[in-house]
């Protein structure tokens, strides 16, 4: 949460539209320069004027949903600051696709419903225990002396 001065002050930068935005899907209102978009097609944002530490770097998803999975290494790595240069200007991230990363990229669907689950074709070692009832024939367990049942308590006649 900020203070009302901060949040006027980005409102008065971003403007009317990017403020509802923000306050929609990131919870706080924030004004940086654009650093890069990946293939995903998520922007970055930097704010090097910013007084709160480690808050100054920040994504914009392109999607509604917000799922970390939807970050590709090297802007992980520049966003957990790890890394001082953004992978545009990082020679070592300009290298494009490597042979083993898919060109399309690929989400992360644990715990969601498109989640692999396995199937196993073997028959398990132990079932589950299935009680059966006996069918009920009206009667009682109880004694007719027994106390719960009244026995010895009942008032006399």
């Amino acid at each position: 949460m900020s203070t009302i001065t901060r949040t006027l002050r980005n409102l008065w930068k971003v403007g009317f539209k990017d403020y509802g935005h923000q306050m929609q899907y990131i919870g706080d209102t924030k004004y940086g320069a654009l650093v890069g978009q990946d293939r995903y097609g998520n922007k970055y944002y930097e704010n090097l004027e910013e007084d709160l530490p480690l808050r100054t770097r920040w994504v914009d998803y392109k999607d509604k949903e917000l799922d970390a999975s939807h970050i590709e290494p090297g802007w992980h790595a520049w966003m957990s600051y790890m890394v001082d240069k953004p992978p545009p200007d990082d020679k070592i991230m300009q290298r494009g696709l490597r042979p083993w990363e898919p060109e399309k990229p690929m989400i992360n669907n644990t715990g969601g419903r498109a989640a692999y689950t396995p199937y196993s074709t073997t028959k398990p070692k132990y079932s589950a225990w299935d009680p059966v009832a006996k069918p009920r024939d009206g009667s009682t367990p109880f004694t007719k002396g027994d106390i719960r049942e009244g026995g010895e308590f009942e008032p006399k006649a």
